[in-house]
């Protein structure tokens, strides 16, 4: 008999996983459970909209998703229409591929003023997560601060500061795209607590901020060491000095030669939000580096501002029956095996690092002990969870059932765009009963 596995969450870990599994050459049958009706996690609602090339292995997803040991469960939600208890009754293992959807906290005297957000409600409401589509940040400011030295703060600062022209071959959907670009911003601030050469961007994403439109990167040449000093790795060496040569080029540019303004400000912790009922500005604490740590200097510094986005880390979700460390935010395990029977992958496991590629090993490695822990199979899985489904009422989405949705959503995009994204889980479904209710007509009496 088949071993049953259930891979919960269908982001990239969630589908390196699926591959591996059937790969293994262990007899096993896959189910990937997903609490939204599209797949892809992260791909979808989380890579920058104008970042199209990064969304490419979708198309290697997709081949996964349709193998014939493979089933997609969408719209099914871990805790509302299934428990993690149920699935672990009815599956010979389970795997948590569930991310870190959550926002680390940004505790700060102010912090919770109307027009303080965390990034991944954010990059959620500009990318068209159902969650978070009625986010509806009052945009009507001129000076946004950025929190964080990582891609994600970069994704912020660079979706709200290009033209629609640079933004038509994006996915950014209708309501984002309107309110950001009859925004008044003129100014951009990305604010790290320490130095250059400690902050996580990529060159390729640093540099790709020269080729802006109608807004010009700026750093002071002051706040720029001579060279590259520290204990670091060889590669973090390398990656430092592109990154370092990068911001030069930065500090040359002219203030007066593009119409916005993209600031880098290092060394500086925020401390304080000022303003009343909503943000008006941020307080800033300088710092120098002991030991790698950020200490305060004693000198602060007040930026105006109508709009913070903290880009401070990520960490898991609550979910019952899950053990979840305080302070890292994720899943304890050892190495992936969390309980009998129940493993873990991907940001769950290690914390919101890495590339999307560097899912695939947390793939292969649990595909290998479920193989050495699973013996021959025996519960019934997928038969089951779809008996427990009907009993419910619950309306699964097919794997083609979203291969339907996204047809639509690609029929009604604009010129030069790749689809125009459906934002409502009611909106996608009423897709789907519609061309039930079509093909019911359709059919021959």
């Amino acid at each position: 008999m088949p071993v049953s596995i259930a891979v919960v969450g269908a982001g990239p870990s969630g589908f390196y996983t699926a591959a591996a599994l059937i790969k293994s050459g262990q007899d096993c049958q896959v189910d990937i459970v997903e609490a939204l009706p599209t797949p892809f996690g992260l791909i979808r609602g989380g890579v920058a909209p104008d970042h199209q090339s990064t969304k490419a292995v979708s198309r290697a997803f997709a081949k996964t998703a349709t193998h014939e040991r493979i089933a997609y469960f969408g719209n099914v939600h871990l805790g509302r229409d299934v428990s993690l208890v149920e699935l672990r009754s009815i599956y010979d293992a389970v795997v948590l591929a569930l991310g870190a959807p959550v926002d680390r906290e940004l505790a700060l005297p102010g912090g919770g003023k109307a027009g303080v957000y965390g990034a991944a409600a954010f990059v959620g409401w500009y990318n068209g997560h159902p969650d978070f589509t009625d986010l509806n940040p009052n945009l009507n400011v001129e000076h946004v601060c950025v929190i964080g030295n990582g891609n994600v703060a970069l994704d912020v600062a660079r979706v709200l500061v290009k033209t629609p022209a640079e933004m038509a071959s994006s996915d950014l959907p209708d309501h984002a795209a309107k309110a950001i670009h009859r925004a008044p911003i003129r100014e951009v601030t990305v604010i790290g607590r320490r130095g250059p050469l400690q902050a996580k961007f990529t060159n390729k994403e640093l540099s790709e901020l020269n080729d802006l439109m109608d807004c010009v990167p700026l750093v002071e040449a002051k706040d720029l060491p001579d060279e590259v000093t520290g204990r670091m790795s060889d590669r973090t060496h390398r990656l430092a000095e592109k990154n370092l040569k990068t911001l030069r080029g930065f500090a040359q540019r002219d203030v007066a030669e593009r119409r916005k303004r993209l600031r880098f400000l290092f060394n500086a912790r925020p401390v304080e939000i000022l303003g009343g009922d909503r943000v008006e500005g941020l307080r800033l604490e300088r710092t120098s580096l002991q030991d790698e740590r950020a200490v305060g200097t004693g000198e602060f510094i007040d930026l105006p501002c109508g709009l913070v986005v903290s880009a401070i880390g990520y960490r898991m979700a609550p979910v019952e029956g899950v053990p979840i460390d305080a302070e890292s935010g994720v899943v304890r395990s050892r190495d992936g095996r969390v309980e009998p029977g129940l493993y873990v992958v991907g940001w769950a496991k290690r914390g919101p690092t890495g590339v999307i590629g560097t899912n695939k090993t947390d793939g292969d490695e649990v595909a290998a002990q479920i193989a050495q822990d699973a013996g021959q199979g025996g519960k019934p899985g997928r038969r089951a969870l779809e008996a427990l489904l009907r009993g419910r009422g619950v309306r699964r989405v097919t794997f083609r059932d979203w291969q339907r949705i996204e047809a639509a959503e690609i029929a009604a995009a604009s010129v030069g765009a790749p689809r125009r994204k459906l934002v409502r889980i009611n909106d996608m479904l009423e897709i789907l009963a519609k061309e039930f209710s079509g093909s019911q007509t359709n059919e021959p009496a």
